[in-house]
C-alpha cells in the first residue's frame, strides 16, 4: 500500500473516558490518499465501478462542555473502484466553522448536550448555536459530493472523485437545508426540507439536474419540530409532523430539551414533487428517524420506514455516570425501531400501517435505482446492545417475507452499507453490499464487499484500509456515470 499523509490539522483535543470519544468512535485526525490497496482475502470484482463516500464525525478541539458524537467534526472517506482495482482517501469538511476553530486552535461552539450559554459565537441552523459540522449525511447530486448537518446547515460541496473542497452548495436557503436530501437517479433531481424556530417552521424544495433551485414551498407547521428525514414516490414527496420534539415552554427560555408530547399523532405531508396543495394524514404517534422508500401503488401511497416503539427512552442507569441519558438515546435496543409500512389512501384519506418485521433495525438502504418506484429488497442494519454501533446486516424480501442476514465477529463494527450494482446488472439485488469496518480487537479497519445475493455466504473480498477509522452515521454509493468529469 502506497500512503500519502497530508499536513496535520490542529487539534487542541484531550485525552478522556468519554464513551465516545474512544473505542470505535476515536476521533482520526489524519488525512491521506493511499493506492495499491491489499487485499487480504477474495479479489475486488471487475464488475464494480464506482465510489463509496462515507461521513464521520471526528472531535478535533477539545469540547466546550459535555460532547455529544453528532457535535464531531465532519470527515468524508471515499474508496474508489474501478477495473479490479481500488483507491482510498479521506479529507475533512472544510465548514467555516471547522476553519474557525483551526485558527482559533479551540472549539468555538457547544454541543448538543450543552447550554447555548457555551456557544462563543452564533451557530447555525434550527437549534442556532451549534457549529454546522457538515458531518451527518453525504449524497452525490449533479456530478458532486453533497455534505450536510443533521440542524440544517450550509451543505458543502466536494469533489466525488478527489474529495477536493468546493465550498457552499449555491441554492441552499436562508433557513439551511437538512440531512437526508433525496436524489432521484431516474430524473436526476434533488428533493430536500428545512425546519426552524420561526413560522412557517418547515419548507420544501427541489434542485434539478442542473443543479439550479426549481422549486421551494413552505410546509406550515403548529410549531418547531425536529423532523430527520423525508421519502419521494415518482409523483410525490412525503414530510413529516412527528410528536417528539422541544419542550415548547423550555424553548421559551432557550433551553433546546425534546420530549414525547402525548396525544398529538404523527402526521404525513403528501406534496406533489414539484409544488402543489399539501394533504396530511395522521397516524400513530412516534419518531422515526430513517424511511427506507415509499412508491405509488394504486389509490394509495407506501412507505416503509422504521417505527420507533419507544423514541424518548428512560435514562441507562448502566451508563457511565453523566452519560445515563446520551446513552440511553443512542441506543436502538431502547428506542426499539421496527421496520414499518404506512399506506396512505388518496381518494379515502385513510392511513394504515404495520410492522414489516418485530427486530430492533434501522439504517436501511435499497438499490437507488429503484428509489420513488416498488422494489423488493431492503438492507438494514443490526446494532450493538448499548451502543450507536452495527454488527451487522438484514436482507429482507418484501414480496415474499423471507429474511437473511450477515453478522460480524465480537468486537468489530460496520458502517451503513449502501447497495452497488453490478456492471450491466439486470436483476433488483444483483450487485453487492460495501461497508468500511472497524476491528477493535486488531485496532484496524478495511472495507468489505458482500454477495447482495447471498448475505449469508460472507463477504466476497476484504481491503485493508491505512488507518482505524472513527465511526460515524451515513454513506453513499455513486456509480461512475453519476460522478463529475
Amino acid at each position: 500500500m502506497k500512503v500519502e499523509r497530508l499536513a496535520p490539522v490542529v487539534t487542541s483535543l484531550l485525552p478522556s473516558n468519554h464513551p465516545y470519544l474512544n473505542g470505535a468512535w476515536t476521533p482520526l485526525h489524519e488525512e491521506v490518499n493511499a493506492t495499491d490497496l491489499e487485499v487480504t482475502f477474495g479479489a475486488i470484482p471487475t464488475d464494480l465501478d464506482g465510489v463509496y463516500l462515507r461521513n464521520t464525525e471526528n472531535q478535533v478541539q477539545q469540547p466546550l462542555g459535555r460532547f455529544h458524537p453528532f457535535d464531531g467534526d465532519g470527515m468524508i472517506h471515499q474508496i474508489d473502484f474501478k477495473d479490479g482495482q481500488a483507491s482510498y482517501r479521506n479529507r475533512f469538511v472544510r465548514t467555516r466553522g471547522f476553519e474557525a476553530e483551526q485558527e482559533a486552535g479551540a472549539s468555538l461552539w457547544g454541543g448538543l448536550a450543552d447550554p447555548v450559554q457555551l456557544a462563543k459565537r452564533p451557530g447555525w441552523g434550527a437549534h442556532g448555536f451549534l457549529k454546522d459540522s457538515s458531518s451527518t449525511d453525504i449524497v452525490v447530486h449533479a456530478g458532486k459530493a453533497l455534505s450536510t448537518f443533521y440542524q440544517c446547515g450550509e451543505g458543502y460541496r466536494l469533489d466525488p472523485l478527489t474529495l477536493e473542497q468546493e465550498g457552499l452548495e449555491s441554492w441552499v436557503p436562508i433557513d439551511g437545508i437538512s440531512a437526508h436530501p433525496k436524489v432521484d437517479e431516474a430524473t436526476g433531481e434533488l428533493m430536500f426540507f428545512n425546519y426552524s424556530k420561526h413560522a412557517p417552521y418547515m419548507h420544501y424544495g427541489v434542485v434539478g439536474p442542473d443543479n439550479r433551485l426549481k422549486t421551494y414551498m413552505p410546509i406550515p407547521l403548529p410549531g418547531p419540530r425536529l423532523p430527520h428525514d423525508m421519502a419521494f414516490t415518482t409523483n410525490y414527496s412525503i414530510l413529516n409532523d412527528l410528536p417528539v420534539f422541544w419542550d415548547a415552554k423550555l424553548l421559551e427560555r432557550n433551553i433546546h430539551a425534546v420530549r414525547l408530547h402525548e396525544g398529538i399523532p404523527s402526521r404525513f405531508a403528501i406534496v406533489p414533487r414539484h409544488g402543489g396543495e399539501i394533504r396530511w394524514f395522521e397516524a400513530a404517534p412516534t419518531y422515526v428517524l430513517h424511511w427506507l422508500n415509499a412508491y405509488e401503488e394504486g389509490d394509495e401511497i407506501v412507505l416503509d420506514g422504521y417505527f420507533q416503539e419507544d423514541p424518548t427512552p428512560e435514562p441507562n442507569k448502566d451508563a457511565p455516570p453523566g452519560f445515563e441519558h446520551m446513552m440511553a438515546y443512542l441506543d436502538e435496543s431502547r428506542f426499539k425501531p421496527k421496520l414499518h409500512r404506512w399506506r396512505f389512501n388518496l381518494v379515502t384519506g385513510e392511513t394504515t400501517e404495520g410492522h414489516l418485521d418485530d427486530r430492533i433495525l434501522e439504517f436501511g438502504m435499497i438499490n437507488a435505482r429503484y428509489a420513488g418506484r416498488k422494489y423488493r429488497y431492503a438492507y438494514s442494519t443490526v446494532a450493538e446492545v448499548g451502543w450507536f454501533l452495527f454488527r451487522g446486516f438484514v436482507k429482507h424480501d418484501l414480496k415474499t417475507g423471507q429474511s437473511s442476514e450477515f453478522m460480524l465477529p465480537e468486537g468489530v463494527y460496520a458502517s451503513e452499507a449502501p447497495f452497488c450494482p453490478r456492471v450491466g446488472a439486470v436483476d433488483e439485488d444483483d450487485g453487492y453490499l460495501v461497508s468500511f469496518l472497524i476491528d477493535e480487537t486488531a485496532g484496524t479497519s478495511e472495507c468489505i464487499l458482500i454477495d447482495a445475493k447471498d448475505l449469508a455466504a460472507g463477504p466476497v473480498c476484504r481491503i485493508r484500509l491505512p488507518h482505524k477509522i472513527c465511526s460515524g452515521t451515513h454513506s453513499v454509493w455513486a456509480p461512475r456515470d453519476m460522478l463529475g468529469s
